[in-house]
C-alpha cells in the first residue's frame, strides 16, 4: 500500500522543493502575510523582486501601517491587481489598532481582514506557525483534483467543496509550513496544467486521474466566455514647464486609488472642464491592455497646453507632476509605459 500522500509529498520536497524563497527566510507572520497577498493570481518569479523591494521599504507591520497609501501603491506599482495593495495597507492599520500590532493567528480573524479568504488564511497560519492547514490555491486545486479524480470546474460550489474535503484528508500531522510549500511546489513544477510530468510525481502511484487516463481532462475548464472589449481615450496634458496632469482614480473599481491620465470622449469638452488651452497635440499609437475580465484599447493623446502650472485651475482630484515625480507615484503599467515614452516628444 502506498505511503500517506503527505509523507510522499514531503519526501519529494525535501529533495526537490524550493527552499530559498525570500519569504522563507527570516520567516514571521508579517512576511508570510505580505507574500501570500502578492502571490494571489501572480507567479512566484514575478513576485520575488516586488516582495524584496516591499520588505526593504516596509520591514515591519508598523512601517506599512504608518506609510502613506500613495507611497505604498508606488512600491506596488507594476504588480497589478491593485485592490490587493489597498487591502494590505488597510489591514495593516487594522492590525495595529485592533490586534495589538500583530498579524492575527486564527482563521476567523484573518478572514475578517479585507482581501483574505479561506485558502490565504490557511496558508498564512500554516507557514507562519507551522500548523498543518488545507489550502487550495490554483496549483493545489489541480493536484488534488487529479489525485482524487474530481471532475468539473473548481469554480463550481460542488466541486470546490469536494476539493476542500480531499485536501483536508491529505494533511500531515506536523511540518505544516513545509507541507504547504510542498503541495504548491508539486503543483507548480510537476502537476502542471499542460504536459504534467507524471513519471516524476511522488503521488502518481495512486493518482486516480492517471489510472483513468483523465489527467488532461481534470480539472474541468471554466465555461468559455467571450472577453468583453472596451476602448477609451486618454489625455496626456503637458503644461509650459513640462509637468503632466494626472487624476486620482476613485478608491474602488479599475485602477482604484491610482494616478492616471484623464479619460475623455470629446477632446474639447475635457479641455474646457480642466481649463486647458491646447497649443499642440500629438496622437500617440493606440495599444491594448488586458485585464482579467476584459481588454481595453487605449488611444493616448499628448496635448501641450499654453498655461504654466500655476495658471491652470483643475479639479481637486487632478494634480500636475513632473515626469520624474509621476514615475514615483502609484500608477498602473499602461500609464508608466506611456510616461516613459513621451520624454523625447517636444513641440
Amino acid at each position: 500500500m502506498a505511503a500517506a500522500f503527505a509523507d510522499r509529498v514531503l519526501a519529494w520536497w525535501d529533495k526537490n522543493g524550493r527552499k530559498d524563497l525570500p519569504w522563507q527566510q527570516n520567516r514571521n507572520p508579517y512576511r508570510v502575510w505580505v507574500a501570500e497577498i502578492m502571490l494571489q493570481q501572480t507567479q512566484v518569479s514575478t513576485v520575488i523582486p516586488y516582495f524584496e523591494r516591499f520588505m526593504s521599504r516596509y520591514p515591519e507591520l508598523a512601517d506599512l501601517a504608518g506609510a502613506n497609501l500613495d507611497e505604498v501603491m508606488s512600491t506596488w506599482s507594476g504588480l497589478g491587481y491593485y485592490a490587493r495593495c489597498r487591502n494590505l495597507h488597510k489591514s495593516a492599520v487594522t492590525c495595529m489598532e485592533k490586534h495589538q500590532a500583530r498579524i492575527p493567528d486564527t482563521a476567523a480573524e484573518l478572514e475578517a481582514l479585507p482581501g483574505i479568504g479561506r485558502s490565504t488564511a490557511a496558508a498564512i497560519i500554516s507557514q507562519a506557525h507551522n500548523e498543518p492547514r488545507a489550502i487550495l490555491d490554483g496549483n493545489v486545486k489541480r493536484l488534488v483534483a487529479r489525485h482524487a479524480a474530481i471532475e468539473g470546474w473548481p469554480g463550481q460550489s460542488r466541486v470546490l467543496n469536494d476539493l476542500w474535503a480531499e485536501a483536508e484528508q491529505r494533511l500531515p500531522r506536523n511540518r505544516g509550513a513545509d507541507y504547504t510549500q510542498a503541495v504548491m511546489d508539486l503543483g507548480a513544477t510537476l502537476c502542471t496544467a499542460r504536459t504534467p510530468n507524471c513519471d516524476s510525481c511522488p503521488v502518481s502511484e495512486d493518482c486516480i486521474a492517471l489510472k483513468k487516463d483523465l489527467v488532461n481532462e481534470i480539472p474541468g475548464r471554466k465555461p468559455a466566455k467571450k472577453i468583453p472589449e472596451r476602448s477609451t481615450n486618454m489625455l496626456i496634458a503637458r503644461n509650459g514647464v513640462g509637468q503632466i496632469l494626472l487624476e486620482r482614480r476613485p478608491p474602488t473599481g479599475i485602477w482604484g486609488g491610482l494616478w492616471c491620465f484623464p479619460e475623455y470622449k470629446q477632446l474639447e469638452q475635457v479641455m474646457d472642464q480642466l481649463n486647458l488651452e491646447l497649443k499642440h497635440q500629438y496622437q500617440l499609437p493606440t495599444f491594448l491592455h488586458r485585464f482579467t475580465h476584459f481588454q481595453l484599447t487605449i488611444t493616448p493623446l499628448l496635448a501641450d497646453c499654453a498655461q504654466a502650472a500655476k495658471a491652470v485651475e483643475s479639479p481637486a482630484s487632478h494634480r500636475w507632476y513632473t515626469l520624474e515625480e509621476a514615475l514615483t507615484l502609484g500608477i498602473p503599467k499602461p500609464v508608466r509605459t506611456t510616461l516613459e515614452s513621451i520624454g523625447n516628444i517636444t513641440g
